[in-house]
């Protein structure tokens, strides 16, 4: 009689850790993944100053700003604090007539030309054009990412 050394063929042995490997990968995946899953950014924190000049423009200066933002998602609108038309005028830092430009209603100055919103960069509303002077209105930024108010602003400011 013939005696057979062999256990498992070595196809077949092949196969079974390929199998062994992938099952232990997925499941060292599944591991990991949950844990990078669980980190959330906290809100973002701001600080402004506001600046009214004699030309009826107001400058707001962003003095503090603990992460850098996408401008995409900088929400910012010009408010009337009573009436039933609230919303004067509305739109997004990006914008292509806000981002940069001089001279439209409201503007938003990068001055890292970094394109993020970070400490040091403004906005500029001519209440002229937008006629907030008569101190009902407000400026509101908001971060539409994590849905978080940056900051908002009484207009026109005294000096």
């Amino acid at each position: 009689m013939q005696q057979d050394d062999e256990a498992v063929s070595p196809v077949i042995a092949t196969v079974l850790l390929l199998a062994i490997t992938v099952l232990l990968t997925s499941m060292v995946f599944l591991m990991m993944s949950s844990t990078l899953d669980g980190a959330e950014k906290s809100p973002p924190r701001s600080k402004v100053s506001v600046r009214a000049l004699s030309n009826g423009y107001h400058v707001i200066t962003i003095t503090y700003l603990d992460q850098s933002l996408d401008p995409g998602k900088i929400d910012w609108s010009v408010m009337n604090e009573s009436g039933e038309n609230r919303y004067l005028l509305s739109g997004q830092a990006d914008d292509a007539d806000v981002y940069g430009t001089v001279g439209s209603k409201v503007s938003f100055h990068d001055r890292d030309a970094g394109w993020s919103v970070s400490t040091g960069d403004y906005f500029v509303i001519d209440c002229n054009q937008l006629n907030c002077g008569d101190g009902s209105h407000y400026f509101q930024v908001t971060d539409s990412g994590t849905d978080t108010l940056l900051f908002r602003a009484k207009l026109p400011v005294t000096n």
